[in-house]
């Protein structure tokens, strides 16, 4: 769904690029292009743009880590953001906190150990029977409106744990024991669902949603810590 999505709109995406900065592929010197972390089909699909605007062009291209091009691509928009600063990936396939301190230079203080948290919510929404043409993030917020966020007591993963890193999978353990206590089909999708069992799904879907988000929360609080003590000078946190 990802990779057909990000498929579809690709060239619209560089070809604007190239507009906006007054060029064409014949102008370029290099093509640069994330190739992980993060989920290989998706990653797959920039991967091929850019070797066919190479080989077309007999262009080299740089391969570049997935968090330093969403860290370096916000400051060609917030002029202002000057290193040192900090930054959080949230995607589907990994969680990374980083503190950057310039270019190339970057301290990791925090990734995921299991499973990041856009697979979690992907996998929820998949279990509560919800339509995954937008993904599962929108899908449960949507659902998670018409919930009480604290009906289901999930727990907070790595409450005991004094670093930053990232884990979900225990999370989603307690949400596929909850929608089978509540004995919820995911083959009947929310369309069809009667209004207690509609209910029932929200509620599960706003407490994942409070606590994924609490995980996320906690571990930045820590990192920020960290991250100040390392460089008391830091002002941003890079989303």
């Amino acid at each position: 769904m990802a990779e057909e999505a990000h498929s579809q709109v690709i060239d619209q995406v560089v070809q604007e690029a190239l507009d906006k900065a007054n060029l064409t592929e014949t102008d370029l010197s290099a093509v640069a292009v994330t190739i992980g972390p993060g989920l290989s089909l998706c990653l797959r699909v920039g991967v091929q743009k850019a070797r066919k605007i190479a080989g077309s062009c007999n262009l080299p291209i740089v391969g570049v880590h997935h968090m330093e091009a969403h860290a370096l691509v916000a400051r060609l928009f917030e002029r202002e953001l000057q290193f040192p600063f900090m930054a959080l990936l949230i995607s589907g396939g990994h969680n990374l906190l980083i503190l950057a301190r310039d270019l190339g230079q970057y301290i990791q203080l925090g990734t995921t150990i299991d499973d990041a948290i856009g697979e979690a919510y992907d996998k929820t929404a998949k279990w509560l029977g919800l339509d995954l043409r937008r993904s599962g993030g929108p899908a449960i917020e949507e659902l998670a409106r018409e919930g009480d966020a604290e009906s289901v007591k999930f727990s907070v993963p790595m409450k005991q744990h004094k670093d930053c890193n990232f884990s979900y999978a225990g999370l989603k353990t307690q949400v596929r024991l909850a929608i089978e206590s509540k004995n919820i089909n995911a083959e009947i999708p929310i369309s069809s669902a009667s209004s207690q069992d509609r209910s029932s799904r929200a509620d599960i879907a706003a407490s994942f949603q409070r606590v994924a988000v609490l995980h996320l929360e906690e571990r930045c609080e820590r990192a920020i810590g960290w991250a100040l003590k390392i460089d008391p000078s830091i002002k941003y946190l890079v989303m």
